[in-house]
């Protein structure tokens, strides 16, 4: 006993604070992935979208 709290009280105590830390650390590093994975994307959306002008304006150049 510590402070007349049982041992197993005490431990379950850090164990739930252990893991709420834990699942708030993984939520962390979700949201980062989740944030590079949608930077990601967006770059190649990007990419295409300056592709296709470029397809375009040389397709506008041929015509004329």
């Amino acid at each position: 006993m510590l402070l007349g709290i049982p041992l197993w009280v005490v431990l379950v105590t850090l164990l739930i604070f252990l893991s709420g830390y834990m699942a708030f650390k993984t939520m962390q590093e979700e949201r980062e992935q989740d944030q590079q994975f949608i930077e990601r994307e967006g770059k190649v959306y990007i990419d295409r979208m300056k592709e296709e002008k470029q397809i375009r304006e040389q397709r506008r150049q041929r015509s004329n």
